[in-house]
């Protein structure tokens, strides 16, 4: 499956993370950290980056990003790629730094910025070992530039999340926003294992879905909004909407050629929504090899390309389950 295409615009608000090759320290001592804060600095200047938000964390970090010039791969190539060489110079090394592919959460700017500073500046505390009993003792994040507890770099932006707090002492209000531990739903998003590409209220995601996206497949544009449907979720919409009971779909035995064709859609979708292996499709739908989950779903895959009244019906389904479980 190719990985997901980022999804830019102006003004796009991104929660960014990457790591270490091998869970590597990235930030070695002080010099390290300065000299990535160094790049901030360049990609505010350069790119016109708005940096609302950071938090550096050994073999990690995170960033809270808007691209008023929707350019985010421009920015995190700068990031990345002069950070890696200002590592390698500084240790007298080289090769790469990072395990790969940055993740970037595109994020509902005006309902989860709040929630998303926090997350990232209770970082330091929120592990198993904590590295600090206050935050306010952690020098690494803008935690204690929000405070007014460290001098602020000019490429920090910090205005808009003290628009939300409405709150006359600012700083006050907002150390008392953050040790405040982190809400449930945030908490389940990052506590899942592959974390989603957008977090957002359904109105932004609808909004994603039909105006930023509208040239993408509907498979794709699905995927990129609600990660990882399960498979019990395309079973039960497909045998709906082809009025069959779930049994029928996900048993082998033979029936009908139209109860065949249900099946066959099911186990496709499966393939692109659910983030299953070929193995777990094809236990779940009751197949002795992997082959016959690739074989059924190339015969979806070619009969959507040569006949354009089922490619049709399957670009319908595909909307029908994003409305359904986005």
């Amino acid at each position: 499956m190719p990985r997901p295409q980022r999804i830019e615009y102006e003004n796009a608000l991104y929660h960014v993370m990457n790591r270490g090759r091998g869970q590597r320290m990235i930030f070695l001592d002080e010099k390290y950290y300065h000299a990535f804060l160094e790049t901030l600095n360049e990609v505010h200047t350069r790119f016109g980056c708005v940096i609302h938000a950071y938090c550096l964390m050994g073999n990690h970090y995170h960033l809270l990003l808007e691209t008023p010039n929707a350019n985010l791969s421009r920015i995190m190539r700068h990031i990345n790629g002069v950070y890696t060489q200002r590592y390698n110079r500084l240790k007298k090394t080289d090769g790469p730094l990072f395990r790969g592919r940055y993740k970037a959460i595109l994020v509902d700017k005006d309902e989860y910025i709040m929630q998303l500073t926090r997350y990232i500046h209770r970082n330091p505390i929120d592990m198993k070992k904590p590295l600090v009993s206050d935050l306010v003792d952690y020098n690494w994040s803008s935690y204690r530039a929000y405070i007014n507890q460290s001098k602020t770099p000019n490429w920090l932006y910090r205005k808009f999340t003290y628009e939300l707090l409405a709150h006359k002492n600012k700083y006050r209000a907002y150390k008392q926003f953050v040790n405040n531990e982190t809400d449930d739903e945030i908490q389940k998003i990052y506590g899942k294992r592959n974390l989603p590409n957008i977090i957002g209220a359904k109105p932004f995601k609808t909004w994603v879905y039909n105006k930023l996206l509208s040239g993408t497949a509907p498979e794709e544009k699905t995927r990129l909004i609600k990660q990882h449907i399960s498979m019990e979720a395309i079973v039960e919409l497909i045998s709906t909407y082809y009025q069959l009971d779930n049994e029928i779909i996900t048993q082998r035995a033979a029936g009908r050629k139209s109860e065949l064709e249900p099946r066959k859609v099911a186990m496709y979708f499966c393939q692109e929504l659910s983030g299953k292996y070929l193995k777990d499709i094809a236990h779940y739908f009751n197949l002795k090899h992997i082959g016959s989950v690739s074989y059924h779903t190339s015969m979806i895959r070619q009969k959507r390309r040569g006949d354009k009244k089922f490619g049709n019906k399957i670009d319908k389904l595909a909307e029908l389950i994003h409305e359904q479980v986005t």
